[in-house]
C-alpha cells in the first residue's frame, strides 16, 4: 500500500486508479490488478508485489450506513458474501474462497471522528452478520449487528453478548460479539501499534462460526510517534 498524490489518481464510474494499480468492474466481479512493491523497514529488496484478485459477489447491497449522528462518517457494504479467485505473479500464489467487499467514506479524518472500534464479520447459512461498535471522539457509544440475507438485504439483528479477546502483540484493545461470549483468536493477520485484524472462532446466528474481526484505535494512530513511523509502512510519494 502506497499513499500518492492526487495526479495520481483517476476515477470513472465503474474504476478507480491509483499509480500503476487499480480496480474495475468487468461483467459481474470486481477485478483489483495490484502492482506495488514490498518497501516495508529492513526489506532492502523492495521486490514487486504484482497479481489480480476477482470478487464475486454473491449479492449486492444498497443500502449505506452513518457512523455518527451527523453523518460524516459512512460504512457501505456491497457484497456481503462473495467468493474470490486470487492469482498473484509476484510472489507466485493462487487460491479461492470466501470473501466480502465494503467501503467506508467521510467527509472529515477518521481520527477526528473516533477513539476506538470494533468490528467483524462472519458467513453463516443464512447469510451474513456484521457486528459493528465503538467509540466516537466525543465519548458516546454506538453498537449493531446487522444480518445480511443470501439476497443482500439487510436487517438489524440482535446484539449478540461481548465477547473479550486478548490484546495483540501491540497490546491493542480486542473485543467481539458472541452469542455465548466466548470467542478465540485463531489467527493475528495484521498486528500495527493502532490495528489488528484476527480470524475468530465465534458463536453466531446459531452456529459455530469461523469471524473476520478488526479492532482500530485511533488515539494511537493520531500520536506523534505512530504518525513518524507510518511512512516506513505505507510510503508516501509526492509525485
Amino acid at each position: 500500500m502506497t499513499e500518492r498524490p492526487r495526479g495520481s489518481v483517476t476515477r470513472e464510474a465503474s474504476s478507480l486508479v491509483i499509480g500503476p494499480s487499480r480496480v474495475e468492474w468487468t461483467g459481474d466481479a470486481l477485478h483489483i490488478h495490484i502492482e506495488e512493491r514490498d518497501t516495508r523497514l529492513f526489506n532492502p529488496v523492495h521486490r514487486p508485489v504484482r497479481g489480480v484478485v476477482k470478487v464475486h459477489p454473491e449479492a449486492l447491497n444498497p443500502t449505506s450506513f452513518a457512523l455518527d449522528h451527523d453523518e460524516r462518517h459512512i460504512w457501505h457494504c456491497l457484497a456481503p458474501r462473495a467468493r474470490i479467485e486470487v492469482e498473484m505473479e509476484r510472489p507466485g500464489l493462487s487460491w479461492t474462497g470466501k470473501g466480502y467487499f465494503d467501503h467506508n467514506r467521510g467527509s472529515e479524518p477518521l481520527e477526528d471522528g473516533f477513539r476506538v472500534w470494533h468490528w467483524s464479520r462472519a458467513h453463516t447459512k443464512r447469510g451474513a452478520l456484521v457486528c459493528y461498535e465503538g467509540e466516537r471522539r466525543d465519548g458516546s457509544l454506538f453498537a449493531s449487528a446487522i444480518r445480511f440475507d443470501r439476497e443482500g438485504v439487510a436487517e438489524d439483528a440482535e446484539l449478540p453478548p461481548i465477547a473479550r479477546l486478548e490484546r495483540s502483540k501491540w497490546r491493542v484493545e480486542r473485543s467481539a460479539r458472541s452469542e455465548i461470549s466466548v470467542a478465540r483468536v485463531r489467527r493475528t493477520w495484521e498486528d500495527t501499534p493502532f490495528y489488528a485484524r484476527s480470524e475468530l472462532s465465534s458463536h453466531l446466528d446459531g452456529e459455530e462460526v469461523v469471524a473476520v474481526q478488526e479492532s482500530l484505535d485511533m488515539r494511537r494512530f493520531a500520536s506523534p510517534i505512530v504518525q513518524f513511523m507510518l511512512p516506513y509502512r505505507m510510503p508516501r510519494l509526492r509525485k
